[in-house]
C-alpha cells in the first residue's frame, strides 16, 4: 500500500507544481465548467448569463433572445458539480476549483499500479507506469485545469480496468463498470464510445464462448447490474435534459454537432448544418475529413499521451499482450475511440475534442509501454553473453520515465506560457472597466463568452461566425453594449473593425492592449450602441 500512497503523493506535487505556475482557467471549456461550478456555488443553478456558443440555443438566434440560459446543452456538468462545494466554502477563486480536480486525477497514479499488479507485471513496470500515470507526458499540463482531463484519466482507466476483471468471472466489478461510465457520461459527450467498450467486451466474451473457448465469464445478471447502475447515473440527468431541451443530447440531435463540413460552421447561426447538406458532397471530400480525423487523432495521441517518444513502446507492448484480458477492454475502447474521432467528430478533433477521452488511455499505454521496454532488453539479453537483464531493464526504464517527464516540462512550461501571453490582456481589461463605467449588468459580445466572463464578471454573447448584419442582429437581440475583440482571434467579419474600419453601430475604442508590432492591439473594447439614445458611437465609419 505504501508505493501507491507515495505515488498518489507525487501527483498532487507535481499538479500543485502547475497550479503555481498558472492557477486560473486556460480555454474555453475551463472557463465554462468554472463559471457553471459558480453559478451552482452561488444559488443560481444550472445556469449562465452567456452564450459561448449558439449549439446551445439551437444554432441559430432564438426567438426570445434572453439571459441567463440553462447550461449545459453541449458541454457536460461533472467538472462544475466537483468544483462547486469547494467554491461555497472557499469562495470563487481559482483554488477552490483546482482543489477537487487535483485530488481526483492523482488517482490516476496508484490506479495504474494496481492495474499492472493485476496484469501481474515487475514491481519496476508498476512503480514506473505509476510515476508516468503521475506526470503523464505532454498532457500534463492539462492535469490542473479545472475541466474534464483529471476526471477522464482515472475514471476511464478504472472503467478499463473493472471490465477486464469482469472479463476474470468478476461480476461486481464488470457492474460497477457500468457506474463508472454513468459518472463519465455526465462528465462528456463522448463517454458512451466507453459505454460501447464495456458492451463489446461483454459480446467478445459471449463470442469466445460460441466458438468453444471457454465458458462465458460475465453473467447475464453482470450486465444487468451494469446498465442498471449506469441508468441510475445517467437517469437523473437525462430528465434534466428533456425537460431542459427536449433531448438528452441536444446539440447531437439536432446534427449541428455531428454535420459540419468546416468547423467554423460550429460558431456560425447562418450555416446549413444538416444530414442531407453534408451527404451533398463530393465524397473525396467526405472521406478526406474522415482520414483526417483518424491521423490526427492518431497525433494527438501520440503527442499527448506519449511525447512521441514512447509511441514504438507501446506498439510493442501492445503486440507482446494482445491476447491478454487485462489489455482486452483497453484495445476495444482506443478502436472504438479512433472510429468515433474518424466517423463521427472528426472536425471536432482539432478542437480538442479527441484528447480530452484519450487521455483515459493513459495509464494502460504506460503499463504497455514499459513491459514492453524490459521484454525488449530481455531479447537483448538472451542473445548478449553476460548481460544481466535485471540492472539493464532498472536503467532502460529510468531513462524512459526521465525522457517522458522532460517532456512534460518542457510542454508544460511552453503552454503555461502561451496561457499567459493570452490572459494578460484579458486581466488587464478587466482593471479597467471600472474607470470604464462599465455597469456590472451591461453585456458584452467576445470570440470567448465563458472566459470574459471568468475574467471581467460581464455575460453577453460570442460573436458568430457570419456576416456583419448578422453580428449586428445578435448585438441587438441581446442588448449589447460592449464589444471585445482579440487579434488573432476574431471572426472574419470583424477583423476590419480591429484595423479600424467600423460599422456604425461601432464606436472608436475606449481602451486598447497594443501590440509590440504596432500592428493592431492585442484587445480592444469598443463600445455598442444599439438603441437611438446611445451617442457613444458617433463619429464611427
Amino acid at each position: 500500500m505504501r508505493t501507491p500512497l507515495l505515488l498518489y503523493a507525487l501527483a498532487i506535487v507535481v499538479r500543485a507544481l502547475l497550479l503555481a505556475g498558472y492557477a486560473d482557467p486556460a480555454y474555453p471549456d475551463s472557463f465554462y465548467y468554472v463559471d457553471v461550478a459558480r453559478a451552482l456555488a452561488e444559488g443560481r443553478g444550472l445556469s449562465v448569463d452567456f452564450v459561448w456558443i449558439f449549439a446551445e440555443v439551437g444554432g441559430r438566434l432564438p426567438a426570445d433572445p434572453v439571459l441567463p440560459i440553462p447550461s449545459n446543452a453541449h458541454w457536460l456538468p461533472l467538472a462544475s458539480f466537483a468544483q462547486a462545494p469547494f467554491i461555497a466554502v472557499l469562495g470563487p477563486t481559482a483554488i477552490a476549483s483546482a482543489i477537487p480536480l487535483l485530488m481526483i486525477g492523482s488517482l490516476a497514479a496508484p490506479l495504474t499500479v494496481l492495474i499492472a499488479r493485476e496484469a501481474s507485471l515487475s514491481p519496476l513496470v508498476q512503480i514506473g507506469s505509476g510515476v508516468l500515470a503521475a506526470i503523464p507526458a505532454a498532457g500534463t499540463v492539462f492535469m490542473a485545469q479545472p475541466e474534464n482531463f483529471a476526471i477522464f484519466e482515472p475514471l476511464v482507466a478504472a472503467t478499463l480496468w473493472l471490465t477486464a476483471r469482469g472479463l476474470r468471472g468478476d461480476g461486481p466489478s464488470y457492474a460497477l463498470a457500468g457506474l463508472l461510465v454513468g459518472l463519465a457520461s455526465i462528465a462528456r459527450n463522448d463517454a458512451f464510445l466507453l459505454g460501447g467498450a464495456v458492451g463489446l467486451a461483454w459480446v467478445i466474451d459471449r463470442w469466445r464462448a460460441a466458438r468453444g473457448r471457454g465458458t462465458a465469464r460475465i453473467s447475464a445478471a453482470a450486465v444487468a447490474a451494469c446498465f442498471g447502475l449506469y441508468l441510475a447515473v445517467v437517469g437523473p440527468w437525462w430528465v434534466r435534459q428533456l425537460l431542459e431541451f427536449g433531448s438528452i443530447s441536444p446539440t447531437a440531435t439536432g446534427g449541428t454537432a455531428l454535420w459540419l463540413t468546416d468547423y467554423a460552421q460550429w460558431n456560425s447561426i447562418t450555416a446549413e448544418v444538416t444530414l442531407d447538406r453534408f451527404l451533398a458532397r463530393d465524397l473525396g471530400a467526405i472521406i478526406g475529413s474522415r482520414v483526417d480525423g483518424l491521423l490526427l487523432a492518431l497525433a494527438n495521441f501520440a503527442v499527448i499521451v506519449c511525447s512521441v517518444v514512447l509511441v514504438p513502446l507501446v506498439a510493442l507492448g501492445s503486440w507482446l499482450r494482445r491476447r491478454s484480458d487485462a489489455f482486452l477492454p483497453w484495445f476495444v475502447y482506443f478502436g472504438v475511440l479512433l472510429a468515433g474521432a474518424m466517423l463521427l467528430f472528426p472536425l471536432h478533433v482539432r478542437g480538442g475534442a479527441y484528447i480530452h477521452s484519450a487521455v483515459g488511455l493513459a495509464p494502460h499505454a504506460y503499463i504497455l509501454a514499459l513491459e514492453g521496454a524490459v521484454a525488449g532488453v530481455g531479447w537483448l539479453a538472451a542473445r548478449r553473453p553476460g548481460w544481466r537483464p535485471e540492472p539493464i531493464a532498472r536503467t532502460v526504464v529510468a531513462a524512459i520515465v526521465a525522457v517522458t517527464v522532460g517532456s512534460a516540462i518542457v510542454y508544460a512550461s511552453a503552454v503555461q506560457a502561451s496561457w499567459r501571453v493570452d490572459a494578460t490582456p484579458r486581466r488587464a481589461l478587466a482593471e479597467e472597466l471600472d474607470r470604464l463605467g462599465v455597469r456590472p449588468d451591461d453585456r458584452l459580445m467576445s470570440i470567448d463568452a465563458a472566459g470574459f466572463k471568468y475574467f471581467t464578471g460581464l455575460g453577453g454573447v460570442v460573436t458568430p461566425n457570419d456576416p456583419i448584419e448578422t453580428i449586428d442582429e445578435v448585438a441587438r437581440a441581446y442588448d449589447i453594449r460592449w464589444l471585445a475583440l482579440e487579434r488573432g482571434a476574431t471572426v472574419a467579419a470583424l477583423e476590419p473593425v480591429l484595423g479600424g474600419i467600423r460599422p456604425s453601430w461601432v464606436g472608436r475604442p475606449v481602451f486598447e492592449v497594443p501590440a509590440a508590432d504596432a500592428g493592431p492591439p492585442l484587445l480592444a473594447l469598443f463600445p455598442v450602441c444599439v438603441t437611438t439614445d446611445d451617442t457613444r458611437c458617433e463619429g464611427s465609419s
